[in-house]
């Protein structure tokens, strides 16, 4: 496959929204690089999102998928995958979407532990609703509704990592969109991941966030080298918990544990996906008119 196979048709009249600069513009650019790589037809693949600039990716793509409400691309995603396991399930939003309104589903998710990749798309603000903080702002980041005079953002940057090594996430990485190279690298080992893999991806906003734009990524935050054992989970919740430079890359990989598909009861004596199967509607009736 080649990275054109998932532009969208010739034939489809459509408009990208995204600002001139905007850091989503190279994050489709390389997700397609990354697909493509992967050898993936665009038919195979799935992709969910809810609400905000980086929720519209799957829709200047060319590659299935469904666009749901605020913070709901992951139950979507789950779901899909439930009924097909043999599709590759990416449920692609934005810091606000994924970890604000999605925050429960996000930390639900992750236990059961489906095989689906997440890429959140962080950019320390919400850009699709003018500029208001959000859950990974910046303690004193000033915006139209955390105004200067009132000292700006007061929360506790909420932190993604932390929260995914704790929750039992079996792959957790972050990269920065500024290298392509690198972040192209880590969409594949998240896509290739056998179980939850989150992608944190840095990227500017470049209307909205004038502190947090390429150079300031660029200067505070390191790789990740090889003296660090992304299977050590103590290791890797310590380097989640560094915040004077932020780490780059694999912090924990686990893809020894079972996933929700192969835990699933549906799949114990039927190996056939749900959607190849025939509806036994009495059954299902039974079920509704219960009072259970």
């Amino acid at each position: 496959m080649k990275p054109e196979d998932f532009e969208i048709m010739d034939d489809v009249d459509y408009d990208i929204a995204w600002c001139p600069g905007c850091g989503n513009f190279r994050i489709r650019k390389v997700l397609m690089q990354a697909l493509a790589e992967l050898d993936l037809k665009p038919q195979e693949v799935v992709m969910t999102s809810g609400i905000g600039q980086a929720a519209k990716m799957p829709q200047y793509l060319r590659v299935n998928f469904f666009n749901g409400l605020h913070g709901r691309s992951l139950p979507l995603a789950l779901a899909i995958k439930a009924a097909n396991p043999e599709l590759t399930v990416i449920a692609e939003s934005g810091d606000g979407c994924m970890y604000g309104e999605g925050g429960n589903h996000f930390v639900h998710t992750m236990l059961r532990n489906p095989n689906i990749t997440v890429f959140a798309h962080n950019n320390m603000v919400y850009g699709l609703t003018k500029g208001q903080a959000s859950p990974t702002s910046r303690e004193d980041f000033e915006t139209p509704v955390q105004t200067a005079d009132r000292g700006g953002v007061t929360n506790t940057p909420f932190n993604p990592m932390a929260l995914a090594i704790s929750m039992g996430a079996t792959f957790v990485a972050r990269a920065f969109i500024g290298d392509e190279d690198k972040s192209k690298d880590l969409m594949k080992k998240a896509i290739s991941h056998r179980g939850f893999a989150l992608l944190d991806i840095f990227q500017p906003c470049v209307t909205y966030n004038k502190l947090n734009t390429f150079g300031w990524f660029k200067k505070n935050t390191y790789y990740l080298d090889e003296s660090h054992d992304p299977s050590d989970k103590i290791a890797a919740f310590g380097k989640s918990l560094e915040t004077e430079k932020l780490p780059l890359g694999v912090f924990y990989s686990d893809p020894g544990q079972p996933t929700f598909e192969e835990e699933s009861t549906v799949y114990r004596d039927d190996k056939r996906p749900l959607f190849q199967r025939d509806v036994d509607f009495d059954r299902l009736g039974n079920l509704l008119q219960s009072k259970i």
